[in-house]
């Protein structure tokens, strides 16, 4: 017999395997001996009032067969000997796309300028310690994209636009805790993801795919129309029946290249600001209205919006990429640029919180260099980066200010210890950020101290700049066939593209993307 129930329980109940058993057991009346077999299927955390909560639903099977926890089986045919398509990219995206390609019976080609997620720590190694940018290995570029060193949330709002279980249930058979198929905002953690990479690229070896690292494209192949194939830097061609560019949002150069060669893209809104950094202490205290989370809760987030004004005109202005028990790390793609990112580990058991602050951006705020077309918003991303390297002293150095300092418009005499390896150096950050994100940002700021008490004091600081919040370019593509409008067998794909905006999010854009290249091309040379 399988039951399916939802409970509403404390948190020590909640999270302790043994208590929530014997809640279980005493709820169905089942006797000690009576065999059952409890597996959690949802799990969300209520914090709105002072007595915290856990929704919990779980099913029961009593006296009964135990089904697979996963409906996905890691089983891969071998297509080493099958067409081929080229896959430009190994973030989310790239991956998933390769995996979808091998199920479809398609061998994917991958071409990954950075390098392998072991030899990529010791780029990043340099960037902290020696504030030496490799342009084509860092944070944003390498095995698993940017996510795989600076994030590891899996949470999104993109259910209409893919299976999430199945993409969950991927990673689980990767590697990942299978916690992620439980929780509501799940999360593998920055330590753990290079682990389950590795698997996935091993995985696509294993099928007979190929990939190839330090690979950088530099030119399409074009002929009547279609994309046949890309150069890479070292002079290759390489062809396949389609191209799935899934570059991610950082990669300006193949902007640049897209737009040179005449394939229409088209500039997009994104949004530009700061990191902030709290105590994490300080977070879990407001969050759960107490001094001491206690063993059981997980460190706390937070989600803040408001609306600001300059010059008569109202944008947003709100938090990003929270990152509970976090880091703040370097994530410029070139040397002479100041970017930060946060990113959080399995256990959020840091000491500070960070998140981004950002103020929406568009037309509006890039039309000093309408000049360069689809191009202008990156360039005021550009401009903003190459500022802070300036003036927080031409290093890694980031420039930050207490967040109270910011608000008063003075400059802080002394700044907090913070998570931000490189180190921090104390910056009017009014120099650096433009007076429409400036001045947005004050009034966010004052707001949020309203909205959460205590927020805006001098005891959290902004460091700066958070410009990579996601591309500033779309590429245009159908909406049902997903392909390039101008050039046939291009599929802009992922975050990069500008349809997509986290790891699960990207890795169900890259299955769509293959499935529709597969669909079109599959058979036709």
């Amino acid at each position: 017999m399988k039951k399916t129930l939802e409970w509403v329980l404390p948190p020590e109940v909640a999270y302790d395997d043994i208590r929530f058993e014997q809640e279980v057991r005493t709820q169905l009346r089942l006797t000690p001996d009576t065999p059952a077999f409890i597996r959690k299927i949802r799990r969300s955390i209520d914090a709105r009032s002072r007595q915290i909560k856990v929704n919990l639903a779980a099913d029961v099977y009593i006296n009964e067969p135990i089904p697979p926890l996963l409906s996905f089986e890691k089983s891969y045919t071998d297509v080493s000997k099958k067409d081929q398509a080229v896959i430009v990219g190994f973030g989310p995206a790239g991956m998933f796309a390769a995996l979808r390609l091998i199920e479809m019976g398609i061998k994917p080609i991958v071409l990954e300028r950075g390098k392998d997620v072991r030899n990529r720590r010791r780029d990043l190694a340099a960037i902290t310690k020696d504030h030496v940018v490799n342009p084509d290995s860092n944070y944003c570029f390498g095995e698993g994209g940017a996510g795989t060193y600076s994030d590891g949330k899996l949470y999104t709002r993109s259910k209409k636009r893919g299976d999430v279980r199945r993409i969950l249930e991927i990673l689980v058979a990767h590697g990942a805790t299978s916690e992620i198929l439980v929780d509501a905002h799940p999360h593998i953690g920055t330590n753990k993801l290079p682990q389950v990479v590795t698997a996935i690229r091993e995985s696509i070896l294993e099928a007979g795919g190929e990939i190839r690292f330090d690979t950088k494209v530099t030119d399409f192949i074009l002929k009547d129309g279609e994309m046949r194939g890309v150069v890479t830097h070292q002079g290759e061609k390489i062809e396949g029946l389609g191209i799935i560019l899934a570059t991610g949002h950082s990669a300006r150069d193949i902007f640049e290249l897209l737009h040179t060669r005449n394939i229409l893209i088209e500039a997009k809104p994104f949004a530009m600001g700061v990191r902030v950094e709290h105590q994490q202490q300080f977070i879990d205290s407001v969050q759960y209205h107490c001094a001491v989370r206690g063993n059981y809760l997980p460190a706390a987030s937070y989600s803040l919006v408001a609306q600001a004004r300059y010059k008569g005109v109202e944008k947003g202005v709100f938090s990003f990429c929270m990152c509970p028990g976090g880091y703040i790390v370097p994530a410029a793609t070139a040397p002479g640029e100041i970017v930060v990112n946060g990113m959080s580990p399995s256990r959020r058991d840091g000491q500070f919180a960070n998140s981004g602050m950002v103020v929406s951006v568009d037309e509006a705020d890039w039309k000093p260099y309408e000049k360069l077309g689809p191009l202008a918003g990156l360039q005021i991303q550009k401009v903003l980066e190459q500022t802070a390297f300036q003036l927080a002293g031409q290093t890694q150095t980031a420039p930050a200010q207490r967040l109270q300092d910011y608000v008063n418009g003075k400059i802080s005499s002394s700044l907090l210890p913070t998570s931000y390896q490189p180190g921090l150096v104390s910056v009017d950050m009014t120099t650096i950020l433009p007076p429409s994100i400036a001045v947005r940002l004050r009034e966010g700021l004052k707001v949020f101290g309203k909205q959460m008490k205590g927020y805006l004091t001098n005891e959290a600081q902004m460091v700066g700049v958070e410009s990579r919040t996601s591309s500033p370019v779309r590429i245009p593509r159908d909406k049902e066939t997903l392909e390039h409008p101008q050039i046939k067998r291009l599929f802009p794909c992922g975050e990069g593209a500008g349809y997509a905006g986290g790891i699960v999010s990207a890795a169900m854009d890259g299955e769509r993307c293959a499935e529709q290249l597969v669909a079109h091309y599959q058979n036709k040379k």
